[in-house]
């Protein structure tokens, strides 16, 4: 992947545009042809980052947000009232908007317009080049594809696995584990544990390699899971309980 695949992005940052780049998958604000702020549905976002993990009391956000959002200025209202010191909102913002630019910038995003003079109701925090966006973009598609190449985990939801011989889990990999039900995908997990998206996709890939994640078979025409077909020549009736027997066998071996 090459700076070539962003052209609108890239193009918009020559012009100096201010405004907001929308996709199917998120949204970057541009001031002056910097990006500002990125938002994703597929990201937690500022507000989880800092609330979630105890930075700063919901209330602190929403007075905030209540206070100084007309104005597209609340990043410094939370300084100003002294809710967060200066780095502290800045590693945050830079955080959440590398994290949904990743979503945004995404090739399925679809078609991508822009709408000219938008600002985002956070007002300033930090300028970020938009070749800097880019090459972190491009690093993370890079290091996911390292960790495990199959991104059917990135938006499914989670099952975990036990396996005989897994190598025993991070602490912060067991906390993902925790959640994997069956039911919550990594987004959702990375909202419950308030991180960001693409920190727990690594996780999960790297749990998906080491085969303590899947995700839940997908029903066949008539309800079963869709097996293979050399499962045939070993049971003429194959359920998921004997794939997952063979799957194991073959992990230790």
């Amino acid at each position: 992947m090459t700076a070539a695949d962003f052209p609108l992005l890239l193009r918009l940052a020559d012009e100096r545009a201010t405004g907001a780049l929308l996709s199917d998958t998120g949204t970057l604000y541009l001031h002056d042809g910097h990006v500002v702020h990125a938002e994703s549905p597929a990201s937690p976002g500022l507000e989880t980052l800092l609330v979630t993990p105890g930075r700063l009391p919901a209330e602190g956000w929403r007075e905030a947000v209540d206070q100084a959002g007309a104005q597209r200025r609340v990043g410094r209202h939370l300084v100003e009232t002294g809710r967060l010191a200066p780095g502290e909102l800045e590693i945050c913002h830079l955080g959440a908007l590398h994290d949904a630019a990743y979503f945004a910038l995404a090739p399925a995003a679809g078609p991508r317009r822009f709408r000219h003079g938008v600002a985002h109701w956070l007002g300033p925090v930090r300028r970020v080049p938009a070749p800097a966006v880019v090459r972190e973009t491009r690093r993370r598609r890079e290091l996911l594809a390292g960790v495990w190449p199959y991104d059917q985990v990135d938006d499914a939801p989670l099952v975990r696995r036990d396996p005989a011989h897994a190598a025993p889990p991070t602490p912060r990999q067991r906390a993902v584990l925790a959640l994997a039900d069956g039911a919550r995908r990594p987004v959702d997990i990375a909202r419950l544990l308030g991180r960001p998206a693409f920190h727990t996709l690594i996780d999960v890939r790297r749990l998906a390699a080491a085969g303590l994640v899947e995700t839940p078979p997908v029903p066949g025409p008539y309800g079963h899971p869709p097996v293979p077909s050399w499962v045939a020549g070993v049971c003429p009736d194959p359920d998921t309980a004997l794939l997952r027997r063979l799957r194991d066998a073959l992990e230790a071996l």
